[in-house]
C-alpha cells in the first residue's frame, strides 16, 4: 500500500476490522517513512458467475433473483430475514468457491432445495412447485412424499382424506 501523504511503499497495519457489511476489510496503517497514518479499505472482488438457463440462454448471477425466490418461499413460515440472507449468502459463497464461472440453473435451485429442506418445509414445497414446475396436484404429492422419505418417515406425506388413518399415498 502506497502512503497517500508522501507515497512510500512500506506500512505498518495498527488495526484492521470488517466494513460495509462484511463486503471490504477497513485498515489503519502507518508509514514507515513519514510516520503519518492513513486508512485503507480492501473490497472482495467477487469473480462473475454465468448462470445457464433451462433455455440454453447464460446470464450473470443475480443475488437479488435468487434471494427474491427465497423471500417468497418463505413468506408467513416464521423464517427470520437473518436466516433467509444467510442462506442466500451460502449459496453464493458455493458458487465463488467453485472452479467452473458457470453453472446450471438447476444446479442453484437444487442447492436451494437443499438448504431449504431442514429449514422449512412449507418454503421447500414453495420453491419446488415454482422450480420443479409442477402441473399439478399429482406433483404436489409425489414432492411430498419424496420429502417424506428424504426426511427418515416411513409413512408418506399425504394420504387419501376420505380415509385419514389410511397409511397409503393419495393415487390420482
Amino acid at each position: 500500500m502506497r502512503c497517500t501523504f508522501c507515497q512510500h511503499t512500506d506500512s505498518r497495519v495498527l488495526e484492521s476490522r470488517s466494513a460495509e457489511s462484511g463486503q471490504s476489510i477497513r485498515r489503519r496503517r502507518e508509514c514507515l517513512k513519514c510516520k503519518r497514518r492513513f486508512t485503507t479499505y480492501e473490497r472482495i472482488e467477487f469473480v462473475p458467475v454465468t448462470v445457464i438457463k433451462r433455455d440454453g440462454q447464460r446470464e450473470s448471477f443475480d443475488r437479488s433473483k435468487l434471494l427474491r425466490g427465497v423471500v417468497r418461499a418463505c413468506e408467513k413460515t416464521g423464517v427470520h430475514a437473518e436466516r433467509i440472507e444467510a442462506l442466500v449468502d451460502e449459496i453464493e459463497a458455493q458458487l465463488q468457491q467453485q472452479a467452473t464461472r458457470e453453472v446450471a440453473s438447476i444446479e442453484i435451485g437444487e442447492m436451494v432445495l437443499q438448504q431449504l429442506q431442514g429449514l422449512s418445509e412449507v418454503a421447500y414445497v414453495r420453491f419446488a412447485s415454482v422450480y420443479r414446475q409442477f402441473r399439478g396436484i399429482r406433483d404436489f404429492a409425489e414432492e411430498l412424499n419424496q420429502l417424506r422419505n428424504r426426511m427418515g418417515d416411513v409413512e408418506p406425506a399425504v394420504s387419501d382424506s376420505r380415509n385419514r388413518e389410511s397409511s397409503s399415498p393419495v393415487v390420482l
